[in-house]
């Protein structure tokens, strides 16, 4: 049953949902660590040339090595709404078995990252106890620019059985990450538009919430706008000035959009008047009352 299900939702991943989403990654710039001595052809690139039958493959690692880390990345060129992440390892060869060349994959890492360095990154996939099938595909629901492979054979850590330790090559023959081109969408056909207020311009690239919200907004779809007497980023600022007539300040720059109190002056209107301004203020009130008293009596003797 289980096998089944895994099935069914491999299916869908391949050739369903990653039907309708942009390829971001063929022929993308690539970059590997240390290649094998054994097959100079077996270069970086490989892995992104649209041919699963070219593969780039790295210097072996182990515990029994000096090498216990490997990695490869693409750089998909700008930062990209992404939504999986399919690895076709090295199926076929006649002197190591599929069950080898499965332990020599297993325990690998995929991160999505804005720099080459993956701990900068977000973990889309971290393999554990079982090994990895030969054709791979996994979800990917996040934002970046690189995507890079890592793999590690430590010393002194214990792995499970079926996890090669000793001359374990790395075999990409083909990576293909599917996501959204065009920034700002989302959908199976990347031709939904996130919400006006999302940060970045970003969303899920399935159900179009926003990853954050623009200053001043908050909510799933940042619709809703924050509370009276705060703003900012998350709404965490509380709003400090004296603005006029007691209103709340603008809910994403903190400001008092209609002036300030009297008394009180400064872009967020929290600098109290000196005294001269503040005998200015009140002889203007004094006038406006004067003012309005002579128009009344005025109105009154007319009638």
């Amino acid at each position: 049953m289980s096998i089944t299900i895994a099935w069914i939702k491999w299916m869908y991943l391949t050739f369903v949902v990653t039907w309708g989403f942009d390829n971001l990654s063929t022929n993308k710039p690539t970059e590997q660590y240390i290649e094998t001595d054994t097959c100079t052809k077996c270069v970086a690139g490989n892995a992104v040339d649209g041919n699963n039958e070219t593969c780039m493959r790295t210097k072996d690692i182990g515990i029994n090595s000096n090498i216990h880390t490997t990695w490869w990345y693409v750089d998909l060129g700008n930062n990209y709404s992404l939504y999986s992440i399919r690895i076709e390892f090295q199926k076929e060869t006649q002197f190591v078995s599929e069950h080898t060349r499965k332990g020599r994959f297993a325990g690998f890492s995929l991160y999505v990252s804005n720099t080459t360095n993956k701990d900068d990154g977000f973990v889309c996939y971290q393999n554990e106890s079982r090994i990895p099938p030969l054709d791979f595909n996994t979800s990917c629901i996040t934002h970046g620019q690189y995507v890079i492979f890592y793999n590690e054979r430590v010393v002194g850590k214990k792995y499970p059985s079926e996890y090669q330790t000793s001359n374990v090559i790395t075999e990409l023959c083909e990576v293909t990450v599917q996501g959204c081109l065009k920034p700002g969408v989302y959908g199976e056909f990347c031709n939904e538009t996130c919400p006006d207020n999302c940060q970045e311009n970003r969303c899920d690239i399935i159900s179009g919430t926003c990853l954050g919200c623009n200053p001043g907004w908050n909510g799933t779809y940042c619709n809703t706008t924050c509370l009276d007497g705060h703003y900012g980023l998350n709404c965490a600022l509380k709003c400090v000035g004296r603005c006029k007539d007691h209103d709340p300040c603008n809910h994403t720059t903190g400001l008092c959009d209609n002036g300030c109190a009297d008394g009180w002056t400064g872009g967020n209107c929290t600098d109290g008047c000196s005294e001269n301004l503040i005998f200015f203020f009140n002889f203007m009130n004094i006038w406006k009352s004067l003012n309005t008293l002579h128009l009344i009596n005025s109105i009154i003797m007319n009638t």
